[in-house]
């Protein structure tokens, strides 16, 4: 207790570093025996496992860091789930009614995925009385990574299938990758968003200002940017370092595929886009984090928690 009579926040627990470990050594636990048993039936606890693992020890690791006391676990957990599936199930429709293949193509899938997490965040969040940054960034966090999840978990289930068979080595691969991903992914993203809501926010409503708009066209080019890295780092390649008959191809409307020498470039090329993506993601947020005191909630010191009377007030 300090001297002012306020207790001291306890040390986190560090709950997050448990669930990882845990679940790592449960997926773990679950590859071995479904490739050692070949039983289809441990399927879904595969992809699930997979998927879920790295985002929801991340909004563990964030709720630990929030705010106020209205951040419940209920209401985060919640948040994760249902704004998961509000926003995949959101991007899902209108990216097939509004989008066409197109050089543009992944500018809309930004600006359609981005906005339906938005909404969804807004949504189950529209009645919290004390709208502070910080747990904007935290629940923010959780839309995205429940977004991430879910969509996780639908790569993994189509990567089983290939026209040779089943593949459990390409659903394990691309769990390992995804998850390695998913804190630069759709958590970061919608965190930064959740964090700028928040701060222009009143007790009773969300506001639209231009900070606001500039940050979810900001955060739409970073997604953008991230499901483009493929292509970006193929043309920039062929620009340094093309052949004669690469140029031919591009002439007539190919995209040529690179060369065993090329191919060294190329990936140097995308994961250097990647990461330059994800450093500028990072530091945006850290940024607004930064920028914000955490809330402080003393009570009056004329409340007696042991239901003595206050003292009386002047007339």
């Amino acid at each position: 207790m300090t001297t002012s009579g306020t207790r001291l926040r306890p040390p986190a627990r560090r709950s997050w570093l448990r669930i990882l470990l845990t679940g790592l050594v449960l997926w773990l636990l679950t590859v071995t025996i479904t490739f050692l048993t070949a039983n289809p039936n441990l399927i879904p606890t595969l992809v699930l496992l997979g998927s879920f693992l790295v985002p929801v020890t991340f909004v563990v690791w964030a709720f630990e860091r929030r705010d106020t006391g209205e951040l419940t676990p209920t209401l985060v957990f919640s948040t994760f789930l249902t704004g998961g599936v509000l926003g995949v199930l959101g991007a899902s429709v209108l990216e097939s009614y509004l989008l066409r293949p197109s050089p543009w193509l992944f500018v809309g899938v930004g600006l359609i995925e981005e906005a339906v997490k938005l909404l969804a965040l807004a949504f189950l969040t529209r009645h919290l009385a004390d709208k502070s940054v910080r747990d904007g960034v935290i629940l923010g966090a959780a839309v995205g990574f429940g977004f991430a999840a879910f969509e996780s978990a639908g790569y993994a289930f189509t990567a089983l299938f290939t026209v040779k068979g089943l593949s459990l080595m390409q659903l394990v691969q691309t769990e390992v990758l995804r998850g390695l991903l998913a804190p630069v992914g759709h958590g970061l993203w919608t965190a930064i968003l959740g964090g700028v809501l928040f701060s222009a926010s009143t007790r009773d409503h969300f506001l639209i200002t231009g900070r606001l708009v500039l940050t979810y066209l900001g955060v739409s080019a970073l997604h953008a940017l991230w499901d483009s890295m493929h292509s970006i780092a193929l043309v920039v390649m062929l620009l340094l370092t093309s052949t004669p008959g690469q140029l031919d191809l591009l002439r007539q409307g190919w995209v040529p595929n690179p060369t065993p020498a090329q191919l060294q470039s190329f990936t140097v090329l995308y994961w250097a886009g990647l990461a330059l993506t994800s450093v500028i993601g990072l530091a945006w947020l850290f940024g607004l984090w930064r920028s914000t005191r955490r809330v402080r909630r003393v009570p009056p010191a004329w409340r007696i928690p042991t239901g003595g009377m206050p003292p009386p007030r002047g007339r």
